[in-house]
C-alpha cells in the first residue's frame, strides 16, 4: 500500500517539477521597445509571424517559450534598425515559409495557393452528384 502511495505522489509531482525550470529568454520577449514607432514595426511583424509551438497562433499571441524567444528576436532586430521584411526573411530562412501566416506564391508552393480552390471544386462536384 506504501509503494502504491509512493508512486502516486510521484507521479503526481513530475509535472510539476518539469514547470520548476523556465527557460531564459531576453527581457525583450516580454518588455515593448521604447519607441513607439519601432514597437508598432514589431507588433505588427509579430501578428504575421506563426509560432513554431502552438502552430496556429501567431507569436504576439501565443506564451510558448518558443514565441517568446522569437518576439526576442523580433524586437532586437527593430531596435538595430532592421526592417520588417529583413526580419521576415531572415526568419522565413531559418524556419522556412511555414513560420509565415501569408507564405510566398512561388513555383513550390503553388499548390499551397491552389488547394482551397481545388476543394471548393472538388466539393461542388460532390455536392452536385449527391442532390442529382
Amino acid at each position: 500500500m506504501a509503494l502504491k502511495a509512493l508512486v502516486v505522489a510521484s507521479l503526481l509531482s513530475a509535472p510539476a517539477a518539469a514547470l520548476a525550470q523556465a527557460p531564459t529568454v531576453s527581457p525583450l520577449g516580454r518588455e515593448p521597445l521604447p519607441d513607439p514607432a519601432q514597437e508598432a514595426r514589431a507588433a505588427a511583424l509579430m501578428r504575421e509571424l506563426r509560432c513554431l509551438t502552438c502552430q496556429n497562433q501567431s507569436i504576439a499571441e501565443s506564451d510558448a517559450p518558443q514565441a517568446e524567444a522569437m518576439r526576442a528576436v523580433v524586437r532586437e532586430r527593430i531596435r538595430a534598425g532592421a526592417a520588417p521584411e529583413e526580419v521576415r526573411a531572415e526568419l522565413i530562412d531559418r524556419y522556412g515559409d511555414w513560420v509565415t501566416f501569408r507564405p510566398p506564391a512561388r513555383p513550390d508552393t503553388w499548390a499551397l495557393w491552389a488547394m482551397p480552390v481545388v476543394a471548393l471544386l472538388v466539393g461542388a462536384l460532390v455536392a452536385r452528384r449527391l442532390f442529382r
